[in-house]
Formats: C-alpha cells, structure tokens, sequence
C-alpha cells in the first residue's frame, strides 16, 4: 500500500470509531516527534503518545501505563513495540516504510493487533513499487501471502519461543524451557530422542571465536538496538552458508554499503560454521599463532595432525586438544583468510592435513 495522509487518517478514525488503539510506527527517533505532530494535524481527534528506545525509562514506562490504560489512543513509536506487549484494544497497526523492514520484522510487528475477538488490521505503506528493490518486493508479496490464520509456521515458532512454549508435551514443561532458553531445549530434546532410538550423534557444539578484530555492527549503521538484536540473533542461528548470504543480502538491501566491522562479522560467522564441521571448541589468535582447540569428537584425526606437525615447521601441537599455526603478525583481513583455508581444509579432509601445507 502507497503512503498517503487520507489512508492513514481514515485507518485511524476507523479505529478510534469503535473503540480501539492504533500503533503508527516510525522507526526514526531523529524525526518521530515531528512525525508525531503531523499526524495530530492530520488527525487532531486523536490522543496521541509517543514511545522509543531512546527515551528514559520513567518516561517510557509512563508513555506505555498511558496508552495501556486508554490515555492516549495512537502510540507513535519506533519497532521497540515488536515484542512484550499485549494491548486487546490495540487492533490496527501502520507500519512506515515497510520496505525497509525485514521479513521476520514485519510478522512479529504485525503480530502486535489482533490479540483479542476483534478483527485487526495491519497497514504496510511504502514508496511505488518503482523506488524499492526487489528484495523488499518479495518481502512484501510474501507477507501479504500469508496473512490469513495458521500460515507462517516458522514465525509462529519465533512467537512461541518469546512468549514461551507452555506444554508442549503434555506435562508443563514452560518451567524448563524457561530455564535453558527454548532453542536449547529444542537441541536437549532433539538429543533425548536419538539416544532413545539409539542414535548416538554427537551433541552440538557452540565455537568460540577470538581473532583480535571489530566484528560487529555499529549503532550508526544500524540505528535501531532491537534491529540490531535480531540481526545478531539470526546469525548466530545460522547452520549454512546460504543463511549467512541471505541475511548478508537483507542487511546490505535495507542500510547500504556495510562498513568494514559488519563486514568482518559476517566473515567471521562464515568461520564459525566451518568450525562447527570440523568440531573446533576454539579459535584464538596470540600475536603470533592461530590456537584451535578440538572437542573430543573432532572428525579430525589426531594421528594425522602429528604427521602434519612433523612436516610443517608452522605446526606445533599443544596440550589439551590444541594445535597452534604460526601465522605472524598479520592484518586482520590477512588473519580471516588464513582460518578460512585452516578451518575449511580440516574439516574437508578426513586426514587432518590441509591442502596448502
């Protein structure tokens, strides 16, 4: 839907008629108190509170008690609704700039109407179709796709996992995922289940990553803390390449040319899958050396390894399930490329011995 005044006016009064609450969200603090006094002009029998991440908490808290309690009709905030708020009355959202949000964004946003008997409505406005890329097309296509009841089962998962899984088996069980988080429970449960049909796969690891470097993605890149935690989120989830790709694509489509710390991070989740293959605990840079350590279950042979030792004069292996490659002092770039080849050779080769040694 095109942005226009009469549609957002006629959104709100259709709201305000019968008794309900509007969130309008402008997902610029800079400009979203100016943005705030248009729409009172526009729709002037509108009470009208304004809410972001940027304000106080008192202050905060009170703008969110006011529009709780029925003080102000039309909350005027950026995505820091996305999530934790139950408002029944609250059943239209208008979302400004749709295009520029990302998929799983706009379901949680929408998510925010439509808690209660009362039909609800979300408003996607954005520029002609001719100022957006194609990414942010496909978004909204697919968005408007599924919107009728019972579609997007992966975002209903997402939903699931913030407002909790409640008892999923039976017996509550909402006390445990509460204590280890759900994705985790999920992998607990995931594990139980092999060994009970006598699959004893190896359980998953979580690598860390310690190469001396920026890697990550700046306030003024990405404006917006929940932004930024969603991001973080879904690359830290991420179990291949193309994940990392398709988020790397939406980052770049949504804020520009990434700079060299989003640039970085993205190498170095890239990284952090090949570890996972090759059953890596550890990655360190020392100044001088790349320091992997191995969980026990480690594809990689360790036999192999001091044969690699043997040959290699940069090889050097150390006490606790650790191999150290002399790298030197190098750049960061210089560093990344070099536990690319490391990483993605061992754990390629079922011999342990890189190709470029």
């Amino acid at each position: 839907m095109r942005q226009a005044d009469e549609v957002i006016r006629e959104a709100m009064l259709r709201e305000l008629n019968r008794g309900g609450q509007v969130f309008f969200l402008h997902n610029r603090v800079q400009s979203i108190y100016k943005r705030a006094s248009a729409l009172q002009k526009l729709v002037p029998e509108g009470r009208f509170g304004v809410a972001h991440g940027q304000m106080p908490d008192k202050q905060l808290e009170e703008v969110m008690f006011d529009f709780i309690t029925g003080k102000h009709n039309i909350l005027v905030s950026t995505s820091i609704i996305e999530s934790g708020l139950d408002i029944p009355r609250a059943n239209t959202i208008i979302i400004e700039r749709a295009d520029t949000f990302g998929l799983a964004d706009l379901y949680q946003l929408r998510g925010r109407v439509g808690r209660s008997h009362v039909r609800a409505y979300a408003y996607l406005l954005t520029p002609p179709e001719t100022m957006m890329t194609p990414d942010a097309v496909k978004r909204l296509a697919v968005i408007q796709e599924y919107s009728s009841l019972g579609q997007g089962f992966r975002i209903a998962m997402r939903d699931m996992e913030i407002r909790g899984a409640g008892n999923i088996l039976g017996t509550s069980q909402s006390g445990h995922v509460a204590q280890v988080g759900y994705e985790m429970y999920l992998d607990l449960l995931e594990q139980a289940i092999q060994e009970l049909k006598g699959e004893n796969a190896p359980p998953k690891i979580d690598p860390e990553i310690r190469l001396k470097l920026e890697a990550y993605i700046p306030e003024d890149y990405v404006p917006e803390t929940q932004q930024r935690m969603n991001l973080y989120k879904r690359l830290s989830r991420a179990e291949s390449d193309s994940e990392i790709d398709d988020t790397e694509e939406e980052i770049f489509d949504l804020y520009g040319k990434a700079p060299l710390q989003v640039t970085q991070l993205l190498q170095v989740m890239r990284i952090r899958l090949a570890m996972k293959e090759a059953r890596i605990l550890r990655l360190d840079y020392n100044g001088q050396d790349l320091v992997l350590t191995f969980d026990q279950e480690t594809p990689v042979r360790p036999e192999s390894l001091v044969i690699w030792a043997q040959r290699d004069s940069r090889v050097r292996l150390a006490p606790g399930d650790r191999l150290k490659f002399r790298v030197g002092q190098t750049d960061a770039q210089s560093r990344i490329s070099q536990c690319f080849e490391l990483i993605r050779d061992l754990g390629g080769n079922s011999a342990g011995i890189p190709a470029f040694h």
